[in-house]
């Protein structure tokens, strides 16, 4: 007979191999690959994603790894940024190329413009000019411009950015300070004398070692890819299978860590593209129906979320004056014990100490439930 996973088991098991049942003694690297990747596209708030995840974390242990070239931020699954390792991005960006292609050739803005186009000559030109040192949308868009002049340079760009692994390079991305988006090719920033073999079957133990026990559909959202029911299947033999309470047949790995529901899960503050939030089908087993009714699908920016025992129960913003930093967080639908708001508050003085080490006065405020920020 199938095991039957509840919801709580799925929290848990989901928690612990992301790093959120308890901060992680690995290093930053080696955390970057147990997550395959951090979605990354905003500049600096996935160091939260790492702070609420390692013992001890110091947003300049990412900086230097980011400045030395042994992180970088590429665009990968769901067509996204990620910050991966080197080796993550060479094995990935392939496999999830059609995702892409997808991307470009359906895009409501960019797929007309280049309809026809010599794509091979395009992407030679987009290398060639990339080559020599990174560029901003808007200089690369110029250049291209020259070369194809009755094409949209904005399309001929974002061609480039899905049909070749571009790097967004530093200063963007480096902790308290800012700087142009700005890329070059990948081989330009890493060298092309490395290649990594790499397979969907690999991809997906990944992915079940991250985010697991997971279902096909899972994999499918987290990817971007479509029909990996086959490669599933040709692995059976080598993975569990269990259901959750509907039935939804789930895979996972063999000697992976699956807790006890009942086992304790701290109060954790998410960053705005957390992928724990956005790597499954079926997320009920994060996300709350009272984290459904707040309209953040049209909310813009994005919300920050909290975690308290292992679920949304809340989000939470940083507004910054004059030797001040305060951070401001409101449940969902009813205030927190007092159990939980101690716990959220301690963890809310912690973050604040890490976002804003040198402000004066920081503050902790536990707002009402329904009412905004």
């Amino acid at each position: 007979m199938t095991r039957i996973l509840s919801r709580r088991a799925l929290n848990r098991a989901t928690l612990d191999r992301q790093l959120l049942l308890r901060r992680s003694e690995l290093s930053v690297i080696d955390a970057v690959e147990q997550l395959v990747g951090l979605q990354a596209q905003t500049p600096h708030t996935w160091y939260v994603g790492l702070w609420s995840r390692l013992a001890g974390f110091v947003p300049e242990q990412a900086a230097e790894l980011l400045t030395d070239r042994e992180l970088i931020r590429i665009a990968l699954m769901r067509s996204t940024i990620h910050l991966v390792t080197p080796d993550d991005a060479r094995a990935l960006r392939p496999l999830v190329q059609p995702v892409l292609d997808r991307d470009l050739y359906r895009n409501h803005t960019h797929g007309k413009p280049i309809e026809g186009i010599d794509m091979p000559k395009l992407i030679a030109d987009g290398i060639e000019l990339l080559a020599p040192k990174p560029l901003t949308n808007k200089q690369l868009g110029a250049l291209l411009g020259q070369r194809w002049p009755d094409r949209a340079p904005a399309s001929l760009v974002y061609a480039i950015r899905n049909q070749v692994p571009l790097v967004q390079v530093p200063p963007r991305g480096i902790w308290g300070r800012s700087g142009p988006i700005a890329h070059t090719t990948a081989d330009a920033w890493l060298g092309a004398d490395r290649t990594i073999t790499a397979s969907l079957e690999r991809m997906i133990l990944r992915y079940l070692a991250a985010f697991g026990p997971a279902s096909v559909k899972d994999m499918q959202v987290w990817s971007g890819l479509t029909r990996l029911r086959e490669v599933v299947d040709r692995m059976r033999q080598d993975l569990m299978i269990f259901q959750d309470q509907h039935g939804q047949e789930l895979f996972d790995l063999p000697d992976a860590a699956r807790p006890d529901p009942e086992t304790p899960a701290p109060p954790r503050f998410l960053y705005d593209f957390d992928n724990l939030l956005l790597s499954h089908a079926d997320r009920t087993r994060v996300i709350t129906d009272e984290h459904g009714k707040q309209g953040y699908r049209t909310q813009r920016p994005a919300p920050q979320i909290l975690l308290v025992d292992g679920f949304t129960a809340g989000d939470w913003t940083i507004n910054r004056n004059t030797g001040s930093a305060t951070i401001t967080i409101r449940p969902y639908d009813r205030p927190f014990t007092t159990h939980d708001a101690e716990a959220v508050t301690e963890e809310a003085h912690a973050l604040l100490a890490f976002t804003d080490p040198d402000t004066e006065t920081r503050n902790v405020i536990l707002g009402s439930p329904h009412q905004r920020v």
